[in-house]
């Protein structure tokens, strides 16, 4: 079971072998986040850190109080807390003022 600080770490000290683990756990969350990394000029591991960031920045009260349950009914949180601030930032609509130019989620 990793644990959210190892993620962390994995994705800070190489971003190949940390993609490759996420194929591994998550082969689905995988290519969602290579398709959207590269809709953005940026590589997977840059994208979790930008989604992770943005979680942490921007989600709202009912965000993070769904995120706790998640990760408290999961077996593996660390995981379980990393795909959900991912899936959250591949489904978020963001403002014009926080979105890459060009970006798929830019709102009109």
């Amino acid at each position: 079971m990793a644990m959210l600080g190892d993620l962390l770490a994995s994705a800070r000290q190489d971003s190949g072998n940390f993609h490759a683990w996420l194929g591994a756990a998550d082969p689905e969350l995988r290519n969602r986040v290579a398709v959207a990394a590269a809709e953005q000029s940026l590589t997977p591991t840059a994208y979790v850190r930008m989604a992770m960031a943005d979680f942490a920045r921007l989600a709202s009260e009912e965000d993070w109080a769904t995120l706790t349950l998640t990760v408290k009914r999961a077996e593996d949180p660390g995981m379980a807390c990393l795909g959900a601030m991912v899936d959250w930032r591949l489904t978020a609509r963001a403002c014009q003022k926080h979105s890459p130019p060009g970006s798929s989620l830019r709102s009109g």
